[in-house]
């Protein structure tokens, strides 16, 4: 298992958008992934559980893998939850 640290940079920290980018992200792996906060710990391959964190910007997480290609893996979390993420604004008429 390898542990590492990341920063939520996003404005508006891992909401639905984000969420979906980093669940997706782990689609086809055959291993775990763990993020833990403040608010607790979640499973990578749960969105309502990532969800469930509440992850703002500035909010420090661990990210835990454990399976093939753990130190990549880890990174491309990491990575992920680092992202400025520039989602479009909706149109408020919608």
């Amino acid at each position: 298992m390898i542990e590492k640290n990341a920063t939520i940079k996003n404005v508006q920290g891992i909401h639905c958008r984000p969420s979906a980018v980093i669940i997706k992200s782990l689609q086809s792996y055959d291993g775990k992934a763990v993020v833990r906060a403040d608010a607790g710990e979640a499973s990578l391959q749960s969105i309502m559980g990532l969800l469930s964190l509440c992850l703002e910007q500035g909010a420090k997480v661990s990210v835990m893998v454990d399976g093939p290609n753990e130190d990549r893996i880890c990174t491309e979390l990491v990575e992920l939850f680092e992202t400025e993420f520039d989602f479009p604004p909706r149109d408020e008429k919608e």
